[in-house]
């Protein structure tokens, strides 16, 4: 079985770490993205919604980068919501701007009560193309 990675994005190592866990890991060609809120840089919540979404979905295009993928490598979205019926919506239209075009990844939506103080979380798995192999990240 292959060793487990940890990757994380330029500049954010301290917040994983004071958390304990990893921003993804890597595992053969397979990238595990932890679940990402749309956090300001000191980590609060981002107070509009559909900005929420459009940090949350920046911070998983950050990790994917880290790992040398894009968006068009995701192939498993599971989005966590704390209230489906009011921001799904909004959540749609953010969502179509950095997922793109067909063929979509797999998507799972699963309603919650608590996410932090965040309204919203992001997680993805993804394959990473053939000969990116990225030195390990000390940010």
């Amino acid at each position: 079985m292959p060793e487990r990675e940890a990757i994380f994005p330029p500049g954010r190592r301290a917040l994983y770490d004071a958390h304990e866990y990893s921003a993804a890991i890597r595992s053969g060609d397979l990238l595990f993205v932890s679940g990402q809120v749309g956090s300001r840089e000191d980590g609060s919540p981002e107070p509009d919604y559909a900005r929420q979404v459009e940090r949350a979905f920046e911070r998983v295009e950050a990790v994917l980068a880290a790992a040398g993928c894009t968006m068009r490598d995701v192939v498993d979205v599971t989005s966590f919501h704390t209230d489906p019926p009011s921001q799904f919506e909004t959540f749609m239209a953010v969502r179509r701007r950095f997922i793109g075009d067909p063929p979509y990844p797999n998507w799972t939506a699963v309603g919650v009560t608590w996410l932090a103080g965040f309204d919203a979380e992001i997680k993805v798995i993804a394959r990473i193309p053939a000969g990116d192999a990225p030195a390990p990240s000390a940010a």
